[in-house]
């Protein structure tokens, strides 16, 4: 038997006697290196060797390059109930496999998970299935799991309806999203579409531009006496802002007056999106300046819109006021703010302020892609900056920045 299989069967067996004990099944090297407890107890000594953990395990998936490994070890280790309850691991296995174009080792990982029939029979739990087939873009075997829950001991309700059509639209299967939306409370009676279905429907459609067909759900929502909340129109908002349609949008406005929903930041930040789209900074501006008297305060995501719009109209000096101001007006910048302001300064030849905002990037953990920071490094390299441009590429790399992702290009040779 190998090193991780005989561990993992250790754990099967300690897993209820001993539930906050570590081992490891990285790889048979990893496997049989013992980790010392640095709180011994029970007459152990400090210096005798305990059996890895579940968290060690878990670890090692997350390292673990080779595909075909990840997959066998995924589907062994998934015979622990405690690894069931680690969404993280499965989320990230997903990725990597369908970003690989795996998506057969994505059938055998979660295909493998309807063997466990206590949690299969849990909605909860097979929701979380159905939707990892929709991260996967397998809209089609999310719901062939729908459709099996009954045969799996698993009811189903509108936990579960509203997975499978969440599912269709990461997968971006529109059609059959629709089909699932009219066909299946036709055949289960115990099934109504709620609110969350409906803007789930809602925001399918704007992502197709159809907003016409999504006003019409708000319509239906009316006519079925299921009360529309503040996502439902925010939905609608972005969809028509982000689409240049104004006055449709003042309509929505006016619907959520009607229903007495009161604007949140959300609501005035897709306006202000809009604006910005439109080259309307101006206005954008006396818009988050309008926000307090309402009652609401500005978010990192008003203040981002504003420094895009300034980007936009070449104002990088108001750009930056903006982004220093941030602290004043509680705010902290995240990942898209970098990534907006940091390329324009860089262009502009303001280096020195691009590269304190890509340092300040990291300590903050808003990582940019790479590509942003390359953009810096290779501007400042170019202006012979040699040693910044070393202590950024040595400050990627202790942040997990690859060395294919980010590269220190050779130095230009000065002109004769």
């Amino acid at each position: 038997m190998s090193s991780s299989a005989a561990s993992l069967r250790r754990l099967l067996l300690s897993s209820r006697r001993l539930p906050d004990r570590t081992f490891s099944s990285s790889a048979s090297a990893s496997a049989a290196s013992p980790v010392t407890d640095p709180s011994p107890s029970a007459g152990r000594s400090p210096t005798t060797p305990r059996r890895k953990g579940l968290k060690d395990i878990v670890d090692s998936l997350f390292k673990e390059r080779n595909l075909d490994l990840l997959i066998s070890r995924f589907k062994e280790i998934s015979a622990v109930p405690r690894f069931r309850c680690k969404h993280r691991i499965y989320e990230v296995a997903v990725q990597r496999l369908a970003g690989a174009g795996r998506l057969d080792g994505v059938a055998e990982i979660l295909e493998a998970q309807k063997g466990y029939p206590e949690d299969i029979a849990q909605e909860g739990f097979a929701a979380r299935i159905i939707g990892l087939y929709g991260r996967a873009g397998m809209a089609a075997a999310a719901e062939e799991t729908f459709r099996q829950l009954p045969a799996l001991g698993c009811c189903r309700t509108v936990m579960s309806f509203n997975a499978v059509l969440t599912a269709c639209a990461d997968a971006g299967d529109f059609d059959r999203l629709d089909e699932l939306f009219r066909k299946v409370p036709a055949e289960e009676g115990g099934i109504a579409p709620n609110e969350v279905s409906y803007n789930i429907m809602i925001g399918s459609l704007c992502k197709r531009k159809d907003l016409d067909a999504a006003m019409c759900v708000l319509d239906m929502m009316d006519e079925r006496e299921v009360q529309p909340s503040l996502i439902t129109f925010n939905t609608l908002l972005n969809g028509y802002y982000q689409n240049g349609r104004f006055s449709d949008a003042e309509k929505v406005w006016a619907k959520m007056a009607d229903k007495d929903c009161k604007p949140d930041t959300k609501c005035f930040n897709a306006k202000l999106r809009g604006l910005v789209m439109e080259a309307r900074t101006a206005e954008a501006a006396e818009l988050v300046a309008e926000l307090p008297s309402r009652g609401l305060k500005p978010d990192t995501f008003s203040f981002n819109s504003l420094i895009k719009g300034y980007c936009q109209d070449g104002n990088l000096d108001n750009a930056k006021k903006v982004f220093d101001d941030l602290p004043k007006n509680e705010c902290f910048p995240n990942r898209e703010t970098f990534e907006t302001l940091v390329p324009v300064v860089c262009q502009a030849g303001q280096l020195d302020f691009a590269l304190r905002m890509c340092i300040e990037s990291m300590s903050k953990k808003c990582y940019v892609a790479a590509e942003v920071l390359q953009e810096v490094v290779d501007a400042v390299v170019k202006e012979s900056k040699i040693e910044d441009a070393e202590k950024l590429v040595a400050l990627a790399r202790s942040n997990l920045y690859s060395k294919k992702s980010l590269k220190m290009p050779q130095p230009m040779p000065r002109a004769k």
